[in-house]
């Protein structure tokens, strides 16, 4: 156990464009809409959008302490750190593996979470450095996996989920987004990416469907606009949804067991 944090979730998905971090912003601000203390660690290195996505001006930098921690910066009610807070948000991180990984163990270990019930870490995409770091060295209660019902999409998703299972953390259920747009001006509602794809993967891993998310302009231009669904409209459909998925997460994570994943790695 991480000191500090009572739980870690992972938010992953098999590749990008599928809004994971739309995801993780909105279900760590449903949990705290839940009552519970929660904490949102941007593990993108390359990419970290959760500053924006939280309202955070493009200058904001943690407090240091003692040169060897730093205090979570806080926004909307919760603990946020990311690499955005570390270097100019225009600055490519042309770094190796390892770098990654290591800057990543910094962000997650010298940060002084304050009593979190909840640490949930947006992933970057894939099956890469950070994803083994992750399983190697943190004590994980679970993960949830992103896709949209598009086939490309599921191909992937699976990718995430065998790697989770793999190394023996538990998946706690799957987020499908985008799964149906309904038009602003008819009425005409439509599945863009197919349809099933969330729930179908989800009863082959014997796993959860958490939740379905539509394909709205209102998610998107209310994540860039740094009031992401949950806070900008707390007693609408979109945030009653995440509000559901953050209780069935807190369901699973009670079903696990709290010592930790056992893990075991073969090359």
């Amino acid at each position: 156990m991480i000191e500090g944090i009572k739980h870690i979730v992972a938010v992953a998905s098999g590749k990008g464009g599928v809004g994971k971090s739309t995801v993780t912003a909105n279900l760590a601000l449903a949990m705290a809409a839940e009552g519970y203390r929660v904490g949102l660690l941007d593990a993108d290195i390359y990419g970290p959008s959760q500053a924006r996505m939280l309202g955070l001006p493009e200058n904001t930098r943690p407090e240091v302490i003692d040169e060897k921690s730093m205090k979570p910066v806080t926004a909307h009610g919760i603990q946020a750190m990311s690499m955005a807070f570390m270097v100019d948000i225009n600055q490519p991180m042309v770094w190796r593996g390892p770098m990654v990984s290591g800057a990543f163990q910094q962000l997650l270990n010298q940060t002084l979470w304050d009593d979190l019930d909840f640490l949930f870490i947006d992933m970057p995409p894939g099956t890469g450095d950070i994803q083994l770091t992750l399983a190697q060295k943190v004590p994980v209660d679970g993960a949830v996996i992103v896709t949209t019902p598009q086939d490309i999409a599921l191909l992937d998703a699976r990718k995430g989920i065998e790697m989770f299972r793999k190394v023996n953390v538990p998946v706690l259920g799957v987020v499908e987004n985008m799964s149906l747009h309904t038009c602003s001006n008819c009425g005409h509602s439509e599945p863009i990416f197919g349809a099933g794809g969330g729930e179908r993967i989800a009863e082959q891993y014997d796993t959860q469907l958490l939740g379905q998310l539509p394909l709205q302009l209102s998610i998107r231009e209310q994540a860039d606009g740094g009031k992401p669904s949950v806070v900008a409209e707390p007693d609408g459909e979109v945030a009653a949804t995440f509000r559901a998925m953050a209780r069935a997460v807190v369901s699973g994570v009670a079903g696990q067991d709290t010592g930790g994943p056992s893990i075991s790695f073969s090359d």
